[in-house]
């Protein structure tokens, strides 16, 4: 389901990009797609977060939508309209094609794999999370729905810290909410400290519900050296919490 109007706002400059060849940034991060600037931060606009697959069982939650993300979604998004597809199915699929694509969606499912998160869920593997078809499953998200630049570059929750910044803080509080309304009983993996500093504090403040938080996952990027040793001194914890939560694995 759509989750805004943004995406008939951003239509006709989806529809100007060009056809013959991959996007570039100096196609995306422009006057055309920028939402909002604060400081040294630029949020961008990306078809992909538009899509919420309401009542999912697991939510995924990232930081900010990244470069490669930004970049698959509008491809996706500018041939779904030359395609003539409907704005529902056109995010769905940028959806579906840029979640935590590239080696970041390869790190994710080996994680989970170890976890056995597949299993409770009645799926071969952590992979099918992933593949179409697999219903009210699993939703993906980011604390800021939209795209994050640091002068051009990746935002990744440090500099400036997100906790600490207002504009990001409050932005984060307002995007996870409205989502997380959605997700009444959803088990919430938080890929990182960041993001699960922050749904600490919403959970504080009552906003999650009776949603829960899978404590200790590590955002799973290849630039996260020290992935490994978190995973495994959360590991147990985790799968005792996947047990309290999804219940026998099958």
């Amino acid at each position: 389901m759509l989750t805004t109007s943004e995406f008939q706002t951003y239509k006709p400059a989806i529809l100007s990009l060009p056809a013959d060849r991959p996007l570039t940034k100096e196609d995306l991060l422009t006057d055309d797609f920028l939402m909002k600037r604060s400081g040294r931060l630029a949020m961008y606009y990306a078809p992909h977060n538009e899509f919420i697959r309401p009542a999912a069982r697991v939510v995924i939650v990232g930081i900010t939508p990244g470069w490669t993300q930004m970049k698959t979604a509008f491809e996706t998004a500018r041939a779904g309209l030359l395609q003539g597809l409907p704005e529902g199915e056109i995010v769905r699929k940028a959806k579906e094609a840029a979640r935590f694509s590239g080696s970041m969606r390869r790190n994710l499912i080996s994680m989970l794999d170890e976890l056995e998160l597949h299993r409770y869920l009645g799926l071969p593997s952590s992979e099918e999370l992933f593949a179409q078809g697999t219903g009210t499953v699993l939703h993906t998200t980011s604390l800021l729905r939209y795209p994050v630049f640091v002068q051009g570059k990746n935002y990744t929750g440090a500099q400036p810290p997100l906790l600490s910044n207002k504009f990001l803080r409050e932005t984060a509080v307002a995007f996870t909410k409205e989502e997380l309304d959605r997700q009444p009983r959803a088990l919430i993996i938080p890929l990182g400290r960041t993001v699960e500093g922050l749904l600490h504090l919403m959970e504080e403040e009552g906003f999650l519900g009776q949603c829960g938080i899978l404590h200790g996952f590590p955002h799973p990027s290849g630039a996260n050296g020290h992935r490994h040793k978190q995973f495994a001194d959360h590991r147990d914890a985790m799968k005792r919490r996947l047990e309290e939560t999804l219940g026998q694995a099958r």
